[in-house]
């Protein structure tokens, strides 16, 4: 049998600029395309709901913020902290202190005081820009502690206006003189890991970085950004991620109408008026869709038909990546799609074609539903030493269960002990003030990513897990838990999921469950839906629930690897308590800190049975 490769390298498909910086992708599209809508800002006098803001026009308002921000103080090389959630004034400002030759450093809206003075201490922050009050107020918290500081605007009490009407007297010749100081190698902004293994550290990230990365992914993605009816997107996670960042960016140049909605309640409201071509979303979203319209249709009493359509709708698609769909499948498909799947499309807006999928695997299943759809989950990998994106599934070059081929300019290697490494356009220069870390992060050039995966025979990269959170059981047996978590996450009724047994002798499992789902299920279900978390973790239709997701989970692995007992937990996991990052990953050595005795109980004796307890 012949070995599988264990690096691929996609050469770049745009020339190098060493002279560029993200600025250029602005002034480039506008060049391009001056009248074409860039953004659209929610605005109930518009029909639709949205009023559109051509190129031009953000240019222009970037310009007139760049110059508030000369008039104010900020000279180039200076970094401007930024909490804000995902609106149309992020964009603009992160431009805007691109063209003020400043430095933007992203602070999550979730951030809590102690995380805001960190963020802005460590990162040296000279001003700061805060959306609401409630974030002033976490702010003013720590702000003795940051007497570099002495400038705080705040979005909602007019500030941006303000600078822009004291910029007017800023000579357009001193924004292009600012805007063109930066070159390839220069920071682009500073943004802060999650911290879900330690205290955040610094990405240091280039303009090459965004420059390089947006111009090669672009070409790379052209049929997701080139939609002939004019491509759009409905931004909903945060943009301090480089997620979101990037793709806001990447929309710029490739001239993308963007949208915004922060408030996931909205959400479908939203995309509904919106209409937008492609989604970007982690899999919880996905998930959280999909189990949405089943207990939808459960308690429509049309459970039985969505449950059989969804079935199908998998079916369907392995048949289609066959080439072995037959006529009887396509009449099927025709009556499940009149039934369930158009209503789903229309729910989501109707035009969506493809949606980018990251941060998390997501399970085949709900890759093959979407697909039947007539959406295309393009799932990608990267982390934000990447720069977003390192591997992602094309329109043209997809394999559902894989993060796709690496990305044009970027190399992906595996290394002997099944560590991802990634080289190329998009890895970020250092964490910031951290020569050690920056060290150990490197294998000769190549970026050690932590996470564990392998490639099949055309270069489609697969993630396994984490390197650092590879349990090891008493017998030896390794076990990677997001093998496990992910497929029981996708259970309505299920929270999060948190696999233990590191040199214990059988594999457990923490399990919190979902308050906004379980009301649902549990009328769906018979049982009564005002139950409290506490009352519902003991309940036996629940517990039998998630008893079946469970099953299902092992049913996948060997018995070494399989969850023998489940404790449910009466609280959840949230980032407020400190479980979770802002993207919604597990803190894993947060949880098994705060959960030790939870974790002890459980293999108190030791029965090597399958089983659930209760505790708080």
């Amino acid at each position: 049998m012949e070995k599988i490769a264990t690096t691929f390298v996609t050469p770049a498909v745009v020339p190098k600029d060493p002279d560029a910086n993200a600025t250029d992708l602005l002034v480039d599209r506008v060049k391009a395309t001056p009248d074409r809508p860039l953004f659209a800002v929610p605005d109930a006098s518009v029909p639709s709901g949205w009023r559109d803001i051509t190129a031009r026009a953000f240019l222009d308002q970037v310009t007139a913020l760049a110059k508030g921000f000369v008039a104010a103080g900020i000279e180039p090389g200076d970094r401007i902290g930024l909490m804000c959630k995902t609106r149309y004034e992020w964009t603009l400002i992160d431009f805007a202190a691109w063209f003020a030759g400043a430095i933007l450093v992203p602070v999550y809206e979730t951030s809590s005081p102690s995380q805001v003075q960190w963020n802005l201490s460590d990162s040296e922050a000279d001003a700061v820009i805060l959306e609401t009050a409630e974030h002033f107020s976490r702010f003013d918290e720590v702000h003795p502690e940051l007497p570099r500081i002495d400038k705080v605007w705040q979005i909602d009490l007019g500030d941006l206006e303000k600078l822009a009407a004291q910029g007017v007297d800023v000579p357009d010749a001193e924004i292009e003189r600012r805007r063109s100081i930066a070159n390839e190698d220069d920071i682009a902004t500073l943004i802060y890991t999650s911290g879900s293994t330690g205290k955040p550290k610094g990405c240091v990230l280039t303009h090459a970085n965004f420059v390089e990365l947006s111009r090669n992914a672009y070409v790379a993605l052209r049929d997701v950004f080139d939609d002939p009816d004019g491509a759009s997107t409905l931004l909903f996670i945060t943009t301090a991620h480089v997620f979101a960042r990037f793709i806001s960016v990447i929309n710029v140049h490739a001239g993308v109408r963007t949208g915004h909605q922060a408030d996931t309640k909205q959400l479908l409201p939203a995309l509904g008026s919106f209409k937008p071509t492609f989604l970007l979303a982690v899999p919880r979203v996905f998930e959280k869709v999909y189990n949405s319209a089943e207990q939808k249709a459960e308690g429509g009493g049309k459970g039985k038909i969505f449950r059989a359509a969804a079935d199908f709708a998998v079916e369907y698609s392995k048949a289609g990546e066959k080439g072995d769909i037959t006529f009887g499948m396509k009449v099927k498909f025709a009556l499940y799609n009149k039934l369930v799947y158009s209503k789903l499309r229309a729910a989501m807006g109707g035009r969506v074609k493809y949606a980018v999928s990251g941060s998390a695997p997501l399970g085949p299943r709900l890759g093959h539903f979407f697909h039947s759809l007539g959406i295309v989950i393009l799932e990608g990998y990267g982390l934000t030493e990447t720069t977003a994106p390192a591997s992602v599934n094309l329109s043209t070059k997809s394999k559902i269960g894989t993060v796709g081929p690496a990305l044009p300019g970027v190399g992906i290697r595996i290394a002997e002990d099944g560590e991802i490494e990634v080289s190329g356009i998009n890895i970020f220069k250092e964490y910031w003030k951290n020569p050690e870390a920056t060290a150990e992060a490197f294998d000769d050039g190549w970026f050690r990513t932590g996470d564990i995966g392998s490639f099949d025979e055309d270069g489609f990269l697969t993630i396994t897990g984490r390197k650092k959170e590879i349990i090891v059981t008493a017998g030896g047996k390794n076990v990677s838990p997001a093998a496990l978590e992910d497929p029981i996450r996708s259970n309505p009724v299920v929270g999060q999921v948190v696999v233990v047994g590191d040199q214990k002798p059988f594999i457990s499992a923490l399990i919190t469950l979902d308050p906004e789902m379980l009301p649902t299920w549990l009328a769906n279900n018979g049982e009564d839906a005002s139950l409290s978390l506490e009352q519902a973790a003991s309940n036996p239709a629940v517990l039998g629930e998630i008893q079946r997701a469970i099953d299902a989970a092992n049913a996948r692995v060997s018995r070494a690897e399989s969850i023998r007992k489940f404790v449910v937990l009466t609280t959840e996991f949230t980032e407020a308590s400190g479980h979770l990052t802002p993207k919604m990953s597990i803190k894993r050595h947060v949880i098994m800190k705060d959960f030790a005795d939870t974790v002890e109980n459980l293999y108190a004796g030791s029965p090597n049975t399958q089983g659930h307890s209760i505790l708080h």
